[in-house]
């Protein structure tokens, strides 16, 4: 039986091909069912349609709509295994590991881009650093003075012969960071996380230009992230001078290997080699300027001179020729101080991914369990480690003074959800908190007994005890002790103490909080 094209056509455009027996066709009708497929073809075409029999067409968003579910799943194996493998703290590998699970959309992207902690490999880029002194924690409280006596029988020497002011007000720090760039005249090196883009920026960079102009080694070292505001245009005075100027880790850097989550936290300001600034202060209007105002951030920072400002440019010279791939000269000249003034002992401790210990935390948790009278922390986060909060709870409960001082409310409110816990624990085993009113308090500082005090860029929380790239004093001197302790004391005055939240179960908040506090 012969069917008519025109039959055929109709068929097929009623879907009715399927019921065909092939096998049963005649030539002809198999010749009259090619011809109307193709007049179906040429005629959907001539009217733009891209469908044919119903199928989809295959174009980019099809492609990446079935293939992302797949590299996803694929990441997500490969990262779980990663994350199992590292030296990680349980909570912070559980972390990882359920953001991964069950938010794999968001928990990829963000280990890809924040999970890093210990770069071996860019350490191995990154030039080791060549201490006068020793970075191991137990030989950081030699000579501390505490009843127990030192923790390690190390004879590496004491950074001793320099002469060490605390800077307590923003007002302060801002004429030291002036009259110390004003007053070099061969080289400058200033690292800082975050270089405001306001008045107090604009005038740090004016005076570096000046300097620069006049023919003085100028370097800036900016991270990333914390100035990311800061643009070329904003530097330009600086680099048009003939100044140097350097951004520490890209955010966005291929191969995406976690290390967006590793920042340049350090501050130092250097001139000559003869005196510099080391603490917890920016350049910033929040943190210091050249007038008094109420708003400002209570901070801290130390001004030193003699010959421990050796290691803190080796330290410096190891993150700039990182991030900028220029070397800088080997050595520079910080000489013994031999005035008749008061002279103390230092160590300079830097800590981070480029160190194979984490120093400053080590050191800490050290000196709490050496402790005999009171541990007094002065610090703007607390997100401590399982360790080291432990460490202070035991403190507590055996007598220790344990104070600690942080702002009732910070600038980072996900922070202060996760503290709530901690603070707790400290409460319930002796500890006395107190919440700081006026402004924001952004100091870093911990005391121990009478005889030792630890001052510098780190947090007392896990990013910068754990993955930040952090630089702070060792410092057992007495009368630099006493001198924070009345600093300390003047803070306390304005503050209130915690209500203690007794032994219930914590809110959600405060729950989602601590179980992101590795992440933090």
């Amino acid at each position: 039986m012969k069917i008519p094209c025109s039959k055929l056509q109709g068929i097929f455009d009623r879907k009715e091909v399927c019921h065909f027996q092939i096998r049963s066709l005649t030539p002809q009708q198999a010749a009259g069912l090619a011809l109307a497929f193709a007049v179906q073809c040429r005629a959907k075409a001539s009217l733009g349609e891209r469908k044919i029999l119903n199928m989809p067409s295959i174009t980019p968003g099809s492609i990446l709509v079935h293939f992302l579910p797949t590299l996803g799943f694929v990441l997500a194996i490969v990262l779980l295994s990663h994350i199992l493998r590292q030296r990680r703290s349980p909570a912070s590998t559980l972390a990882w590991l359920l953001a991964i699970i069950v938010i794999p959309y968001v928990g990829v992207p963000l280990y890809l881009l924040l999970g890093g902690r210990k770069m071996a490999r860019q350490s191995g880029a990154k030039r080791q650093l060549a201490l006068s002194g020793s970075n191991n924690p137990s030989d950081l409280l030699q000579h501390a003075g505490t009843s127990a006596g030192p923790l390690g029988s190390s004879t590496a020497p004491l950074f001793d012969e320099n002469r060490i002011v605390l800077l307590t007000s923003g007002e302060q720090a801002f004429i030291e960071t002036l009259q110390l760039i004003n007053r070099a005249a061969d080289h400058i090196c200033l690292a800082t996380f975050i270089l405001g883009k306001d008045d107090t920026g604009r005038a740090i960079v004016a005076a570096l230009a000046d300097q620069a102009a006049q023919g003085v080694l100028v370097h800036l070292l900016l991270d990333a992230l914390g100035s990311y505001r800061v643009k070329g245009r904003f530097l330009a005075p600086l680099t048009k001078a003939g100044g140097h100027v350097a951004f520490f880790m890209p955010m966005l850097h291929l191969p995406f290997r976690g290390r967006a989550n590793l920042r340049n936290h350090r501050k130092m300001i250097m001139a000559d080699g003869h005196a510099a600034l080391v603490g917890g202060m920016n350049l910033g209007v929040e943190y210091m300027g050249p007038t008094t105002d109420p708003e400002r951030w209570r901070d801290l920072a130390a001004r030193i001179e003699g010959t421990a400002i050796r290691h803190l440019y080796d330290i410096f010279r190891s993150d700039w020729e990182f991030a900028a791939h220029q070397s800088l000269p080997a050595s520079i000249a910080a000489p013994a101080l031999t005035s008749g003034e008061s002279l103390g002992g230092l160590r300079v401790m830097a800590s981070g991914p480029d160190c194979p210990l984490d120093t400053i935390r080590e050191a800490i948790i050290a000196a709490v369990f050496q402790a005999q009278e009171r541990i007094w922390i002065v610090t703007p986060y607390f997100v401590p480690d399982e360790v080291l909060i432990e460490a202070l709870c035991m403190a507590a409960r055996r007598g220790i003074d344990l104070r600690v001082i942080v702002p009732e409310r910070s600038n980072h409110r996900l922070a202060d959800l996760a503290r709530s816990s901690y603070l707790s624990m400290l409460q319930e085993a002796g500890a006395s908190i107190r919440l700081f009113q006026p402004t924001m308090l952004h100091a870093k500082a911990v005391l121990f007994d009478h005889s030792l005090a630890i001052v510098g860029s780190a947090n007392m929380d896990m990013r910068s005890l754990l993955l930040n790239y952090e630089v702070a004093l060792s410092i057992p001197d007495p009368e630099v002790v006493a001198e924070l302790e009345t600093w300390m004391q003047a803070l306390m005055s304005d503050c209130v103490p915690r209500t203690p939240q007794g032994r219930h179960p914590l809110s959600t908040w405060e729950g989602i909080g601590r179980l992101f506090a590795p992440l933090l």
